[in-house]
């Protein structure tokens, strides 16, 4: 692989604010971002998402009429990671999710291909979700 940047995305057939209503809601991540963590907390106003490495802190932009989804991860570890993500409008019955992947210092092919492949995954999912049936 040779770039250091990777745009992913995924269209999904619901409004973008339905779309971003659900996805900036940190205890949704469980259900469509599980490569993330499977389980979340709140404490003290802030978000931890559960790892096999311990808590991870995470906090989204604030909310917007843009769609903006970016959002920050503070590793158990305490490596932060910036994760520029969108919701744009196509149509009034649309949209496009898009999730910027970055490499991180040292990290190999292999690694950003298995990390690519999880949020693809996860993209997946929140389309999955947000296009069911509603029972």
């Amino acid at each position: 692989m040779t770039t250091d940047t990777l745009h992913l995305g995924v269209r999904i057939a619901r409004r973008a604010a339905d779309v971003y209503a659900f996805a900036s809601v940190p205890a949704n991540l469980p259900r469509w971002a599980p490569g993330l963590g499977t389980q979340v907390e709140e404490a003290d106003g802030q978000w931890f998402v559960v790892t096999p490495e311990g808590r991870a802190r995470v906090t989204f932009a604030p909310r917007n009429d843009l769609g903006v989804l970016d959002h920050e991860v503070v590793t158990p570890s305490g490596l932060v990671v910036r994760v520029p993500m969108r919701v744009v409008a196509d149509g009034p019955d649309a949209c496009d999710v898009v999730l910027t992947l970055r490499r991180a210092p040292g990290m190999t092919d292999a690694e950003l291909a298995r990390d690519e492949a999880l949020v693809r995954a996860d993209l997946a999912r929140l389309r999955d979700v947000l296009e069911a049936p509603v029972a």
